[in-house]
């Protein structure tokens, strides 16, 4: 049995994505951006070993914990400060301002189309951490700004919205 069909996909490119800033448990967006880098979609499941009696060829394997890690999203400076803001307000006191964010992989024209590959969500979002770009006379480099992401849960939504 082949696991290959015939219209066998070649993989998504890691350079085509676009970040949305949504409003909690809605499609409102309330701040996009376009990201040079984007890191920690990742999570975890962390396995309990049981060990049973006259069970000696090794501990039972019990589903555990998951844990997510922080996202980093990386993008030139620009004159949009809505995540400076979101960022801001959250430290200021805000603590409960959380937004989702779904993180949309595009492959060639689907910009054009509003029509991604796939999309990753990124479950009551808070921002742990905002970077400035570093400044140096001597470098011809554009100007980086980061924003550090912890959330509640990683979903992935395939096209047609499924999950």
């Amino acid at each position: 049995m082949s696991l290959l069909t015939p219209e066998a996909e070649s993989p998504f490119p890691g350079f085509r994505f676009q970040v949305n800033f949504l409003e909690q448990g809605s499609r409102v967006s309330l701040a996009r951006g376009a990201f040079s880098e984007c890191s920690g979609l990742e999570a975890t499941m962390e396995p309990e070993a049981i060990k049973e009696g006259g069970r000696n060829y090794g501990p039972a394997q019990r589903v555990g914990p998951v844990s997510f890690a922080e996202v980093a999203l990386k993008r030139g400076l620009t004159s949009n400060w809505d995540l400076w803001k979101w960022f801001y307000k959250v430290a200021a006191g805000a603590y409960a301002y959380r937004l989702d964010v779904e993180i949309m992989i595009l492959g060639p024209g689907d910009l054009e189309l509003n029509q991604p590959r796939l999309k990753w969500k990124l479950a009551r979002c808070l921002p742990t951490k905002f970077k400035a770009p570093d400044l140096d006379a001597s470098s011809d480099q554009i100007a980086i700004e980061e924003l550090h992401l912890v959330h509640e849960g990683l979903t992935l939504i395939e096209p047609g919205g499924r999950e």
